[in-house]
C-alpha cells in the first residue's frame, strides 16, 4: 500500500512525537476536498534537510549512537565581544536547533558564545534506527562538547529537549552551571496514564499525517498562529514529498517511544545547579494524549501547575510565568525570553 493510500485509509492523526491528537475523523476526511499543498513546488526535502536553510553556518561531529555510527550537525556561534560564557541548547522532538535563531541572536549579542546540536535522530543529523535513549543523547552532547574544548556551559531546553536536559545535568552536574527549563516535558509521569503503543501502530499514524493534520498540531503549541510559523510546516511536509519520508517516519516513532518510556520527574530534586523555569501559561500540551483515558487527559498538561510544583520540588529553582504564551515562550515572546534568560545567566549564584 502506498502512502497516498494509506493516508486515504486512515483516520488522521496529528502524531508529532510530543503530542497526539485526533484531527480529523475518517467519515470528515472522506467529504472533505483535499487541499492543495502549500509546499508543491518547493522541492522535497530529504532524510538529513540537506537544502534546508540554517540561520547559522554548520559543522558535522562524528560519533555513534547504539553501536552505529552517526554525524551530529551543530551550530557553534560566537559570542559578540568579550566571552562571558558558554550556552547549549538543548530543541524539543517536533523541531531542530534553527528553531532557536532568535535565542542565537539575543545570547550571542549579549556576550555568550551558543552551541546548539540536532540531537540524532533529529534535523540534519543522521537518523540510525536504534533504541533511542536520553542518557545516549546526553552522552553524545558531553562528548560533542569535550571535542570543543567545553568544560562549563549553562543549559537551555525546550519541550522534550528539557528531558534530554535534564538529564544531561544529572550525568554531568560539573559541567551544568546553570539550567533554564523552557516548558520541558517530563514534568510528569507519563506512563502511569499513556497506555504503551506499538511501533507499527504508531508508523501507520505517522505515515497518515496530512499538511492539514500536521498545521492542526503545530497550532495547538501556540495560543496565536503567526505566518512565520509556517517554517515548521514547511520542512515537514517536503521530507513528506520525498522518498526518505517512511525512514523520517521511523525515527519520529523511535523517539516517541522514548519519551514514553523514560520519565525525568525523579531527577527533578536531584537537580543541584541554579535552575530557571519558564513557563507559557498557555501551555496545555499532554503527551500522547491520543491514546490517554478521556479522565486521565484532564488531569495533564496543566504547564501552569506543573511549573509551580517543580519550582517547590527543585532545591535551586525560579519560575517566571510567561502569561498569553504556550509551548514555546522563545520563539512566540522571543525578546521577553532574552531578556529573562540574560538577567538569570548574568547573576551570580
Amino acid at each position: 500500500m502506498n502512502l497516498r493510500t494509506l493516508t486515504t485509509a486512515l483516520t488522521v492523526i496529528c502524531i508529532g512525537g510530543a503530542v497526539l491528537t485526533a484531527c480529523t475523523s475518517v467519515d470528515q476526511a472522506k467529504t472533505e476536498a483535499p487541499t492543495p499543498s502549500r509546499y508543491a513546488n518547493a522541492g522535497p526535502l530529504d532524510l538529513r534537510l540537506s537544502a534546508w536553510p540554517y540561520p547559522y553556518s554548520t559543522k558535522e561531529f562524528k560519533t555513534s549512537l547504539q553501536g552505529q555510527p552517526a554525524t551530529m550537525v551543530y551550530m557553534d556561534v560566537p559570542a559578540v565581544g568579550k566571552q562571558k560564557g558558554v550556552v547549549v541548547l538543548f530543541h524539543g522532538k517536533n523541531f531542530s536547533s534553527d528553531y532557536w535563531a532568535p535565542t542565537i541572536a539575543g545570547l550571542t549579542a549579549a556576550g555568550y558564545r551558543i552551541i546548539a546540536p540536532d540531537q540524532i535522530g533529529f534535523g540534519k543529523s543522521s537518523k540510525p534506527d536504534v533504541a533511542y535513549h536520553f542518557d545516549d543523547l546526553a552522552r553524545n552532547t558531553q562528548v560533542l562538547l569535550k571535542s570543543l574544548g567545553v568544560n562549563k556551559a549553562a543549559v537551555i531546553a525546550n519541550s522534550m529537549g528539557g528531558m534530554v536536559g535534564i538529564r544531561f545535568a544529572r550525568l554531568y552536574p560539573q559541567v551544568v552551571q546553570k539550567l533554564v527549563l523552557e516548558n520541558p516535558l517530563g514534568l510528569e509521569d507519563y506512563s502511569k496514564d499513556i497506555p504503551p503503543q506499538t511501533n507499527d501502530n504508531l508508523l501507520k499514524l505517522e505515515m497518515a499525517q496530512t499538511e492539514t493534520s500536521y498545521r492542526r498540531f503545530l497550532q495547538s503549541y501556540f495560543p496565536v498562529w503567526q505566518p512565520s510559523f509556517e517554517q515548521f510546516v514547511e520542512v515537514y511536509v517536503r521530507v513528506q514529498q520525498g522518498p526518505d519520508y517512511p525512514a523520517y517516519a521511523k525515527t519520529s516513532v523511535l523517539t516517541y517511544q522514548m519519551i514514553a518510556e523514560k520519565p525525568v520527574v525523579s531527577d527533578l530534586p536531584q537537580l543541584k545547579m541554579p535552575v530557571l523555569l519558564v513557563i507559557g501559561q498557555k501551555d496545555r500540551t499532554v503527551f500522547g494524549r491520543r491514546f490517554a483515558p478521556p479522565e486521565a487527559v484532564k488531569s495533564l498538561g496543566n504547564f501552569p501547575e506543573l511549573g509551580r510544583k517543580a519550582a517547590q520540588t527543585i532545591p535551586n529553582a525560579k519560575l517566571v510565568p510567561f502569561d498569553n504564551v504556550g509551548h514555546i515562550p522563545h520563539i512566540e515572546a522571543p525578546d521577553l525570553f532574552i531578556q529573562t534568560v540574560v538577567d538569570f545567566l548574568n547573576a551570580k549564584s
